[in-house]
């Protein structure tokens, strides 16, 4: 059993003995500081590259060109990973916006880098020398080659210029599109009878009561908004809530997004793709637009009988409790009624079962069940530098060695200014460095769980869990990782990959050994959720799972929508609401999703690769469910740190998919979760 450290400096100790590194970022304080930390990386980049660029024939390897080219984006990221870091959490808002625009210096900087032709031209020799490589080394090289094929090196001199140009315009508007939705806000004011049926838990948070008879609700705030569209009696506080949600970002955004759009699609049409479609899904899983449009057409199809009944089923408990005959069933319905069938027809009661789901308790409980599984231990650290008060800083080691892992912050509660939703953050990746030690990887986790408030811990929902250990699962792709290379290191994966490992990972928290592991009633301890009601809540699940998937396909149909088809010939806004009211349910006029739609940013075209994910997550959950530990099972848990987490990247995803599962994929226990075998 390896020993587990007392501090940064004992771990950073430990790491000399495994031949590595563990370091955490000097977060800049200062907006000057924000500035000077990115002119310095870009400076030390270019010096990189110029070294590159300066070779000769005779001396080129794989150490002094394509390894180094790895160096070099490894040194910058590191700075770029911390301002990024910065912009979305920090509480001073002035470092925010420093941050943000250096971030589009940045990015500007970055795209510039597929353009050094001096450096192109030495890659391309090392290339032609036909070097013999395998592994890690053959792959880095090849999609380094098709990197720079994808930036169009091939075209002549000033289409080339014309298409780094696009691209830098392109990477400054994400930044701006990304930025004015952290800033959305559209606070509400209503009274507690506006608020009948939200549970006191929502009520009583000290942000939110703010007078003798009002409550602010915050529709940015992901908890906030779910909470109250979940358990609010008054339609019109639904409505508005709604309203307010599905505008958030739209004055700035929907311009902004039409220009991004027909950058994308004339920077494609110049790369000679079809469509920006085309050209981002060419590196993933389903290699093209097609497959990946058939994909999800297939399961809306699939999925329209069920999806139907479900409507049905929830249009009845509006008519019932409204008194209306044939009532319309309208877009802020359905998270409440499905709510109520849940507790009708299931006894299943969300906010009830938060009593079950103490945020500190199911913490340690996902902690231990992951030390057991992947052979690890978690330990608590002080960080030497916070940037909000109850952040915590936790250090991952192997718990047969001791070798340490990685390091990996916790942001958890909402806040002023913050990044609204739920992500992790890289900071330092994995890497092997120029001096033969290993650079252990650093990450942050970035939540928006309910705050504790008096007297009170702060509760989570069984969606929450869920969501908590999916997120987690990120991290342990990120801590876990063996890649040589920085562009392989943890979820440096496929995109349309990338989500699998985590959301295998949600299956745990519907398992009953596995709750009661952790979770109780946080005023009566000794008392564990029965077994009937997860059974009931596994059946409504079943029972409204239809109605989960229309949605994130309509989102995966009206994000490959705008991006198969020519911005020039249609509205953002249009296009994406038709889907959406095609797929779902009619949204209303003036709203506008796309404009808060934060995935049409580094998920763009590829929002499909949630479901594309899901159907390999359901296949490899089945390692665990055949296992003799079932989801306690250490030997499937380490192959799943092995074949999955540990290679990142460095290999085709199919190998390591097939390896994992010691078989070819399967679609069957997809279907199965859908209820469609």
């Amino acid at each position: 059993m390896g020993p587990r450290p007392t501090s940064l400096a004992s771990l950073q100790k430990q790491a000399e003995d495994w031949n590595s590194l563990m370091a955490l970022p000097i977060i800049e304080t200062t907006t000057n500081g924000v500035r000077q930390a990115v002119a310095r990386a870009i400076e030390e980049g270019n010096t990189a590259l110029n070294a590159i660029a300066s070779l000769r024939q005779g001396q080129l390897t794989f150490q002094n060109t394509i390894r180094a080219l790895d160096d070099m984006s490894f040194t910058a990221s590191k700075t770029a990973n911390r301002i990024y870091l910065l912009k979305e959490t920090n509480p001073d808002e002035a470092l925010r916006e420093a941050g943000n625009e250096a971030i589009k210096e940045f990015e500007t900087w970055s795209v510039g880098l597929d353009y050094r032709e001096d450096v192109y031209k030495v890659v391309q020799a090392f290339a032609d020398t036909q070097p013999a490589l395998e592994g890690e080394s053959k792959k880095v090289l090849e999609e380094t080659l098709r990197d720079y094929r994808r930036a169009g090196l091939h075209l002549p001199q000033a289409e080339r210029d014309k298409v780094e140009a696009l691209r830098k315009e392109l990477a400054s508007a994400s930044t701006d599109f990304e930025a004015n939705i952290t800033k959305a806000k559209a606070p509400l004011t209503f009274t507690r009878a506006e608020l009948a049926g939200v549970p006191d838990t929502f009520l009583d948070q000290p942000d939110v009561k703010t007078g003798e008879d009002a409550y602010i609700v915050q529709p940015h705030i992901t908890w906030h908004f779910l909470t109250v569209m979940d358990n609010a009696r008054p339609e019109a506080t639904r409505q508005k809530l709604y309203l307010a949600r599905n505008t958030l970002a739209k004055d700035v955004n929907v311009p902004l997004l039409q220009h991004i759009l027909r950058l994308r699609h004339e920077i494609a049409r110049m790369l000679g793709y079809q469509t920006w479609a085309d050209y981002r899904i060419e590196p993933k899983m389903a290699g093209n637009a097609a497959t990946a449009h058939t994909f999800l057409l297939d399961l809306n199809v699939g999925l329209q009988e069920k999806y139907t009944a479900e409507l049905d089923a929830l249009r009845e408990l509006k008519e019932k409790e409204t008194g209306q005959e044939e009532a319309d069933l309208q877009p802020w319905d359905v998270r409440y009624y499905t709510n109520q069938l849940k507790k009708e027809r299931y006894a299943v009661d969300a906010e009830q079962l938060r009593a079950y789901f103490p945020y500190d308790a199911v913490l340690q409980g996902m902690f231990r069940i992951y030390e057991q599984i992947f052979g690890l231990k978690i330990t608590t650290l002080e960080a030497p530098q916070k940037w909000v008060e109850d952040l915590q800083l936790y250090a991952v080691t192997d718990a047969a060695t001791g070798e340490p892992l990685g390091l990996l912050y916790m942001d958890m509660f909402p806040r002023e200014g913050k990044y609204g939703h739920f992500a992790q953050f890289p900071i330092i990746p994995g890497k092997r460095l120029p001096d033969g030690r290993y650079q252990r990887p650093t990450a942050a986790l970035i939540c928006n769980f309910p705050k504790p408030a008096p007297g009170t811990p702060s509760l989570l929902t069984h969606s929450d869990v869920e969501t908590l250990f999916h997120e987690f699962g990120h991290a342990m792709h990120t801590m876990l990782t063996r890649a040589e290379t920085a562009r392989f290191s943890g979820t440096s994966v496929p995109r349309d990959f990338v989500e699998a490992p985590s959301q295998m990972l949600e299956n745990w928290v519907w398992d009953k050994a596995v709750l009661d592991s952790f979770a109780a009633h946080y005023q009566r301890p000794d008392e564990k959720i029965p077994q009937a009601i997860l059974d009931q809540l596994k059946a409504a699940k079943l029972a409204t799972i239809g109605s989960y998937y229309r949605r994130q396909l309509a989102f995966g149909l009206l994000d490959l929508a705008l991006h198969m088809e020519d911005p020039n010939t249609h509205d953002c806004v249009e296009l994406s609401n038709r889907i959406l009211s095609d797929v779902t349910l009619p949204v209303p006029e003036g709203t506008a999703f796309v404009a808060y739609f934060g995935h049409l940013m580094g998920y763009d075209a590829g929002y499909y690769g949630y479901a594309w994910a899901d159907a390999i997550s359901a296949d490899m959950a089945t390692v665990f469910e055949a296992a003799p530990g079932r989801y306690f099972d250490v030997a499937a848990g380490h192959r799943l740190r092995d074949e999955i987490y540990a290679p990142g990247g460095s290999r085709d995803a199919n190998i390591s998919i097939e390896k994992f599962l010691g078989r070819e994929r399967s679609l069957a226990p997809f279907l199965k979760t859908l209820g469609l075998e």
